[in-house]
């Protein structure tokens, strides 16, 4: 007879599940302490329902496979490039630090030395399944503190690799123990080389193929067989399947398939990864806690302590600001999953078993169920630990105005643009500001694109725009604009709150993602936020009217209309006046526009007088903008130059032909 035992256990499993994790959802407890107190509840130690715990342990794996495969197809090797800084210095500072701390900690404990540095391989690793869901449910994935912390979290998923190769030492330390390491540490790396190699050449002509069946089934089924077979061919090599998995990822990133990959692969990653986590809480003894509650509570407050300290010791390494570094290193504070892998290779070499091992399980399964709340109080007291003056003189080099000075001369400057972030938005609107002669300064917190952009001699600077010292510096007192293009929106809100305190009078435009962020963003003394969401709905609907051949100046004409509607209601003011005589009829039909002369433009040489805009469009130009200076009311004796920027007054259909007049590549007859 067929024995069902696992579907039996699967079934117990999701089951209990669901209602634990769907009780802790009530109460706003995150959904992996769920799954943990779920394992606790049926497993040996609570009512013992499970009767196959091997083979669930087995299925658990399988979801730190997919976990880690994902994670290698969203880090491609040109975004690990751009990591270098943190996978270099701050990851083996992190790392390095929490072992040597544990290795001081543990012989003053009186254990042996190496069971000392194994409980620093243990707590150096940190969760990547917990901090990656919690940065992309507050958005920070792509802020400065979510680079760093996914950075470091790399590094420890690497570094799980020669943690498990050097536990057999620690177990029986001999030179033949040595040598044997070493030995498959060479063979190891001998057959990966060989398999990315391999695998490299082959799999994105196998996915051309595959995609061209357009068969959805067989495009997931390849996608999960060279996960499995990357990872299961890496362990030959005596890897891990972690790590097989992790490169597999790696190699499929670089495809234009990867997308479809991760999005095929992550309902499976989250039903087993779920499975994981359960495994731990069934594996775990909570009686523990009652046996020995004070050295599981100060064992978890020692581990915080230590990984926040070198979390943010690390991060402050690589010149970040102390912002930042705090959050990080809230982040990197629990015990991750990989813990418990290397902590079952530790028992089969009795460096962990009894109850130091369950010790270890309450402490990290604690550690994790905290996390989710520290970091949402992370924003909070990074704010705090930044306004505490001492710490610039501790850091002064990351806290104080620190900007790269061109050869220490002061900046003079003013009626000028300061820039906030210099990524795509940032980037093309100094450009635009550049071609149109509209002096600005771009300040950004990435090191080596401020040298890169620097030395081509762009006003690029190095400085954090929440720092007052930092806008001070770039003269925002004399300042006209200020443009906040930064994906961090905490970092956002803090930098509108003290330009505004700095220069009441400047013209504060914020870029944000969500609507749901303009009326505090308003609040904090932005003029004008831009919503991503918004525009996006604007890009969409023009796409989906041009697919259907309308003509271009009626998509521009609709694009334009809800912009202008969208925004009247989004901004911070509407002059009231202006607002008066548009409900009531008045200036319904007259608009401003600006429109800038070009090199070919028949307008060139001609003064306003011989140009007769007015006769001819019915449009008027009240006003003139040359090398940055403004002239309203510009006389009729005022001759045109390529790059003037005139201003525009009239309907919309005046305002056009106007500017057909002047945009036009010869004149009319």
């Amino acid at each position: 007879m067929t024995d069902y035992g696992i579907l039996g256990n699967l079934l117990l499993i999701y089951t209990v599940s669901i209602a634990v994790v769907f009780l802790f959802h009530q109460f706003r407890l995150p959904s992996i302490a769920g799954f943990l107190v779920a394992g606790a509840l049926i497993g040996p130690h609570g009512l013992n329902l499970i009767s196959d715990i091997e083979t669930v342990q087995v299925l658990a794996e399988i979801g730190i496979v997919l976990l880690l495969f994902t994670i290698g197809i969203e880090f491609s090797l040109k975004h690990l490039a751009s990591l270098r800084r943190l996978l270099l210095i701050a990851a083996p500072i992190q790392v390095g630090g929490v072992i040597a701390i544990a290795l001081a900690g543990g012989l003053l404990a009186g254990l042996p030395a190496p069971q000392a540095i194994f409980w620093g391989f243990l707590l150096s690793l940190s969760s990547t399944a917990i901090v990656l869901k919690a940065l992309a449910a507050s958005d920070d994935s792509d802020s400065p503190h979510g680079r760093a912390t996914i950075g470091i979290l790399v590094f420890q998923d690497l570094a799980v690799v020669p943690m498990i190769l050097l536990t057999p030492i620690l177990a029986s330390p001999s030179d033949g123990a040595l040598s044997s390491v070493l030995f498959t540490l060479g063979k190891s790396i001998l057959v990966v080389g060989c398999i990315v190699a391999g695998a490299w050449f082959a799999v994105p002509r196998l996915l051309e193929h595959i995609v061209r069946s357009r068969s959805r089934e067989l495009f997931l089924l390849t996608v999960i067989v060279m996960c499995l077979g990357i990872a299961w061919l890496t362990s030959l090599g005596g890897l891990s399947l972690a790590l097989g998995a992790f490169i597999a990822g790696l190699i499929i990133s670089e495809s234009e398939y990867s997308h479809q990959a991760i999005a095929e692969v992550l309902p499976f990653r989250d039903s087993f990864n779920s499975l994981f986590f359960v495994s731990i809480g069934i594996l775990m003894d909570w009686r523990i806690l009652l046996e020995y509650p004070m050295v599981v509570i100060g064992l978890l407050i020692f581990v915080l302590l230590v990984k926040f300290v070198t979390g943010a010791t690390a991060v402050l390494a690589v010149s970040m600001p102390p912002r930042s570094a705090v959050m990080t290193g809230i982040a990197l504070a629990q015990v991750g999953e990989f813990s418990f892998i290397l902590a079952q290779v530790g028992q089969d070499d009795n460096l962990l078993s009894g109850a130091p091992y369950q010790i270890f399980l309450a402490v990290s399964v604690c550690s994790m169920i905290i996390t989710p709340f520290l970091m949402q109080l992370s924003p909070h007291i990074g704010r705090r630990v930044e306004a505490i003056q001492r710490l610039r003189h501790w850091f002064p080099r990351q806290t104080t105005a620190h900007v790269l000075e061109a050869e220490g001369r002061h900046l003079r400057i003013k009626d000028h643009v300061i820039i906030v972030g210099y990524g795509l938005n940032g980037r093309n609107l100094a450009r635009v500001l550049g071609e149109t002669e509209v002096p600005y300064i771009a300040l950004d917190l990435d090191g080596d694109t401020v040298r890169r952009e620097a030395a081509h001699g762009l006003p690029l600077y190095y400085g954090d725009a929440t720092n007052p010292n930092v806008l001070r510096h770039v003269k925002i007192e004399n300042a006209r604009v200020l443009v906040v293009a930064i994906s961090d929106p905490f970092m956002a809100r803090r930098a509108v709150q003290v330009a505004r305190s700095l220069n009441p009078k400047i013209h504060i435009v914020v870029r944000t993602r969500y609507l749901r962020e303009l009326e505090e963003l308003h609040q904090l003394g932005a003029d004008d936020v831009v919503p991503e969401e918004f525009e996006t709905s604007i890009e969409i609907f023009a796409l989906v009217l041009r697919t259907y051949n309308m003509p271009q100046d009626f998509v521009m004409r609709k694009a334009e209309q809800v912009r202008r509607e969208g925004y009247a209601l989004l901004r911070r003011s509407e002059l009231p006046e202006l607002a008066h005589h548009l409900r009531g009829g008045t200036l319904t039909d007259v608009e401003v526009e600006t429109c800038r002369i070009e090199e070919h433009s028949p307008a060139v040489g001609q003064t306003l007088l011989q140009l007769a805009l007015r006769p001819k469009t019915g449009a008027s130009i009240i006003a003139l903008t040359r090398g940055g200076v403004t002239e309203s009311n510009p006389s009729e004796k005022t001759r045109l130059f390529a790059g003037d920027i005139v201003v525009l007054l009239g309907s919309r259909d005046e305002i056009q032909r106007a500017m057909g007049f002047i945009l036009a590549s010869e004149p009319e007859a």
